[in-house]
């Protein structure tokens, strides 16, 4: 039985996000959380957090059974756009250019391997 966890409106591109979502996919899960709590780049921390909460919430589900003995693993990962923010940039000449601050959602499902 697959639980999931999602993560709203997160202020960073999507194709940053996909980068180590990418990484991750299909992973057992512990590998995955030690990937994570040392990986350098700025997204691994709310995807470090966004895991925990989903495996988590597969033992909530699973009553009595542990994570560690089933064998999870990242069924599925993806990251959506999410909210846009425009922003204008001064620019040469009295122009203005548009700084778009763009943020995601990600979905993430455990489960048991196959």
């Amino acid at each position: 039985m697959e639980a999931i966890a999602k993560l709203r409106n997160y202020p960073t591109s999507p194709r940053r996000m996909r980068l180590l979502a990418d990484v991750i996919r299909g992973m057992d899960v512990y590998k995955a959380l030690a990937l994570l709590e040392h990986h350098p780049q700025h997204s691994a921390t709310p995807l470090f957090k966004l895991l925990r909460s989903a495996i988590s919430n597969w033992e909530q589900k699973n009553e009595g059974s542990k994570a560690e003995d089933a064998g999870l693993v990242v069924k599925t990962i993806y990251v959506d756009g999410a909210r846009t923010l425009k922003r204008m940039l001064p620019a040469p000449q009295g122009r203005a250019y548009r700084l778009r601050k763009r943020s995601n959602h990600v979905t993430l499902a455990v489960d048991v391997k196959q």
